[in-house]
């Protein structure tokens, strides 16, 4: 069940998600919390709809989600970080969307293990560069905006800066598509794209998703406002992070190059190191992992 009141029950968090706009229906919820960012709408205000239709994605791609079976949120935010680090919550974002995604899994599967009182820095992932992608108990990242289960992706996020006329940073909303409980997936993305149900055989109840999420996003939002950097969020992330050791293409408009992933810097860029054992950080353009999606 997916409503405003099945999420508020079950929320564990001080601020984020405490003010909650829910649709059955909408165009985009990335939108809509704009439109309520304008109106000032507090710090931490959750849209979320059970079906939209005019979603975006990175680099243009829309994002649809059908009634009844995925989860479609836009969180909006009002930083007090400088510009040039707002572009770390969408990592943020990702690294909290693994956390509680599988969270959600553990406490749907009955695993009593790990107090959900407990941030996801807990969970310690201790497996083989070669062993991450095929796991099917653990969430990982793959830089930097997408959430990975099993090989394939679950879920993508769309961070949009707003800036006063001044110049001055107006809120931020952090869109959020995650895909719960669908099993039948457009031809176009079938290969590359799953959900928990898909990948665990359980149905994940949505709401209980989305405050698994908003709670470690705020836990893990107060660490970077500590230092407005992921020097308090780098091991937590790396542990995540699919393509850490493994190979990487680099899709750079200067030219592609393949390397080794290394890790992230505390400002977010990802480190590699190219065949002739030259080390980068990038900053932006694409980056495949081999043997994940259509890299092989």
């Amino acid at each position: 069940m997916l409503n405003k009141e099945h999420i508020t029950e079950q929320l564990q968090t001080k601020w984020a998600a405490r003010n909650i706009l829910y649709k059955d229906i909408t165009g985009s919820t990335n939108d809509d919390a704009r439109l309520l960012g304008e109106e000032n709408a507090p710090h931490g205000t959750l849209v979320v709809a059970d079906r939209q239709d005019k979603g975006r994605g990175s680099r243009g791609r829309s994002w649809e989600t059908p009634s009844g079976t995925n989860i479609a949120m836009s969180l909006l935010i009002r930083p007090t970080a400088p510009p040039e680090r707002i572009s770390m919550l969408t990592l943020i974002m990702g690294l909290s969307v693994a956390e509680g995604v599988e969270e959600a899994m553990r406490l749907t599967a009955g695993d009593t293990s790990h107090s959900s009182s407990k941030t996801g820095e807990d969970v310690k992932i201790d497996l083989r560069p070669e062993d991450r992608e095929r796991d099917n108990h653990h969430t990982f990242i793959k830089w930097p905006n997408d959430v990975v289960l099993a090989e394939k992706k679950i879920c993508g996020i769309l961070t949009e800066l707003h800036m006063n006329p001044d110049n001055t940073i107006g809120n931020v909303v952090i869109g959020v598509g995650i895909n719960v409980n669908m099993t039948d997936f457009p031809d176009s993305i079938k290969d590359i794209a799953t959900s928990i149900l898909s990948i665990t055989g359980k149905k994940v109840d949505r709401s209980l998703v989305v405050a698994c999420v908003m709670k470690h996003f705020e836990d893990n939002y107060e660490k970077y406002n500590k230092t407005y950097d992921l020097s308090l969020l780098k091991e937590q992330y790396e542990s995540r992070l699919i393509s850490k050791g493994r190979d990487v293409r680099i899709l750079d408009p200067k030219g592609e190059f393949e390397a080794v992933s290394e890790g992230i810097t505390d400002m977010g860029a990802l480190i590699v190191t190219d065949r002739d054992g030259n080390r980068h950080e990038i900053n932006a353009g694409e980056v495949t992992v081999r043997g994940l999606y259509t890299y092989a």
